[in-house]
């Protein structure tokens, strides 16, 4: 495990912090926060100027809009970019989901045609896998794909599509044979998401944004031209598609503890220093402990990357113990600010707001990308090699498996 810069990827993260220097928003002149709509433009403003000056999707070959670099200098770039108040993240789900699916899968043609405006944010692309009756697990799905001539009809629902609202184009995994395994009857493809046959309808959240979206079918029809991979091999493309999920989210995953700590170095309760307070200090020493143990992880897993390797389930490890500190921290945070914690407008809150928003918002993070119950399944089966979890489906066609709204 390597935690220190080669000399070229030194010289790389010297280049990028004077860039952002100069292009970026610090992170406290940022205005607090914005309506959907106006997010929305920021990222896509942000996208095109990161595009011009060379650094969109580090590594992508040239020839699909990206700067032909490698996995660790995309990292290199996120653990900078996080310094700063700008959008980068916004389309990380199209980007780093639904982009390797389409350069592993697509025609060359449809490559040249999509990939690059994908890269600088012209064009929004969404993942489609989840619906009320599939998310932790996904092989479950229930959205049809009934071949009709050159085409595929698509009939069903799916749900939590982040940014499903703004999307062009979708990435939907879809059920086309339900008389054989689960795993085996499903085929991936992408689709226009402004055809008809597609209604998006947002979902509202506690912390007042819409990111998450309901996406309905209703013989919406895609080309076979569409299709990612071969007919049946869906599930396959999926696992594809969640390996490059992983780095996505590499080292930038928020834990709370870097917050956390500028808040206790600055917070006094009654004319004394709260970091001198014995139970806070208890709480930074657990909470320094999680974060330096993510941190090794994820450099493990960057070093394994680095040197041709692809990122592996011990992800799981940084996401189910970063994603539970991140809760922890901002309730603490809260009870330690007292009244000042009713205090939710950016411009005069602590942090600009931000342990007061990560309450409402990081409940979900524990959901997203797999729950806690999942991320310890993938943790025992995946890097301890305990046995598998009894599974009731396992050997039936997926259309024999007993379910209370399921039609044969």
């Amino acid at each position: 495990m390597d935690f220190k810069d080669s000399a070229e990827q030194a010289a790389f993260r010297a280049e990028i912090r004077d860039w952002l220097s100069k292009n970026a928003t610090p992170k406290s002149a940022s205005g607090g926060r914005k309506d959907q709509s106006e997010a929305y433009q920021d990222a896509k403003i942000w996208y095109k100027k990161v595009a011009d000056a060379g650094y969109a999707c580090l590594n992508w070959p040239k020839q699909y809009g990206g700067a032909g670099l490698s996995d660790i200098h995309k990292v290199i770039w996120s653990q900078e970019v996080a310094n700063y108040a700008e959008p980068d993240g916004y389309f990380v789900i199209g980007i780093g989901n639904c982009g390797p699916a389409i350069m592993h899968f697509a025609t060359e043609e449809q490559k040249k045609a999509l990939l690059p405006p994908m890269a600088s944010a012209e064009t929004v692309w969404c993942q489609m896998f989840s619906e009320p009756s599939a998310g932790s697990d996904v092989a479950g799905l229930r959205t049809s794909a009934v071949a009709d001539g050159d085409n595929w009809i698509i009939n069903g629902q799916k749900i939590w599509t982040s940014g499903a609202q703004h999307s062009d184009y979708g990435v939907i995994l879809c059920r086309t044979d339900p008389t054989i395994s689960k795993y085996r009857g499903m085929t991936m493809f992408f689709i226009d998401m402004n055809q008809a046959g597609v209604e998006v309808k947002p979902i509202k959240q506690m912390d007042g944004g819409a990111h998450f979206n309901e996406v309905f079918f209703n013989n919406a029809v895609i080309p076979d031209a569409y299709r990612l991979g071969e007919v049946g091999g869906g599930w396959g493309a999926a696992l594809l598609v969640l390996m490059n999920e992983r780095l996505a989210i590499a080292g930038v995953q928020p834990d709370g503890f870097p917050e956390f700590l500028k808040l206790v170095k600055t917070l006094h309760i009654d004319g004394e220093p709260i970091s001198a307070n014995p139970a806070v200090r208890e709480h930074l020493a657990e909470w320094y402990y999680k974060h330096a143990g993510i941190k090794a992880s994820t450099n493990r897993m960057l070093t394994a990357v680095a040197k041709g390797g692809m990122p592996g389930a011990e992800a799981a490890l940084g996401k189910l113990v970063g994603a539970v500190m991140n809760q922890d921290i901002a309730n603490y945070a809260i009870q330690l600010m007292g009244d000042a914690a009713a205090i939710c407008d950016p411009a005069f809150a602590e942090q600009q707001a931000h342990f007061q928003k990560t309450v409402l918002f990081s409940p979900g993070i524990r959901l997203a990308g797999g729950t806690d119950e999942v991320m310890r399944n993938v943790i025992a089966e995946q890097v301890l090699g305990l046995p598998q979890e009894p599974r009731a489906d396992k050997g039936l066609a997926f259309n024999e498996i007993p379910s209370g709204n399921q039609s044969r």
